[in-house]
């Protein structure tokens, strides 16, 4: 398997799009709708559904903040509904409903739909990373040139990021999503592939995860 280790099935019809950017290159970013008691469920086990809420609007403001101005197509999906008015700004941001009867299903569709619209790059992330920059995503995309996959693994067993220069539907098949064996396994299905290996981080699930970020300590001092 070629690996390098880290250097430092439709649209929907309510899609809105403006932006024109001269990009081959397509980020899609899977985002939960911040309704209270809907989000973050794990987190607010420990945190109550408030404060989970609120971190959750936090990791929102921070990807927006960090994606908004790179020079890439940029699709937001939703879980529930489209928000037209929200912090993914109209101007900058496709929207889009995730489509699929689980996971799986939902980002395979973004792709596939990705791909037949033309695109050549393309990469997801969710919108829980604080840890992630945009420096990491153009990085993530740069490294397609020579690679046919880029993957960030997440240091629950997941991965954080994922991306190819082609269809490929298997990556999406047989994964029990939300456990730790999601990112063994879809490197089991790309070991005869030229993979680009990001750095590990941490995405944010659990009280443990937030604990050692600074910007949320606001939010636990009276856990």
């Amino acid at each position: 398997m070629g690996i390098i280790q880290p250097n430092t099935y439709k649209k929907d019809s309510k899609a809105i799009h403006f932006q024109l950017v001269n990009s081959k290159e397509l980020l899609l970013i899977f985002t939960r709708n911040p309704v209270l008691g809907k989000c973050k469920t794990r987190l607010a086990a420990k945190v109550g559904d408030r404060i989970a809420l609120d971190i959750y609007n936090d990791l929102l403001n921070h990807t927006a903040t960090i994606t908004k101005d790179l020079n890439v197509h940029k699709h937001v999906f939703y879980s529930e509904d489209i928000w037209e008015n929200d912090i993914w700004d109209n101007l900058t941001f496709d929207k889009h409903l995730q489509k699929g009867k689980d996971l799986g299903d939902r980002m395979a569709n973004a792709f596939l739909d990705g791909f037949e619209s033309g695109f050549e790059k393309i990469i997801i992330i969710g919108s829980d990373m604080y840890d992630l920059d945009s420096t990491d995503l153009v990085n993530a995309f740069n490294s397609l040139n020579d690679y046919d996959y880029v993957i960030g693994p997440a240091m629950d067993g997941g991965y954080y990021l994922f991306g190819m220069k082609s269809f490929n539907g298997e990556v999406f098949k047989n994964k029990a999503w939300g456990k730790n064996t999601v990112y063994e396994d879809t490197m089991n299905n790309l070991k005869n592939e030229k993979v680009f290996l990001l750095e590990t981080k941490n995405d944010i699930d659990h009280y443990e995860d937030v604990l050692p970020i600074k910007a949320f300590q606001k939010y636990l001092k009276n856990i």
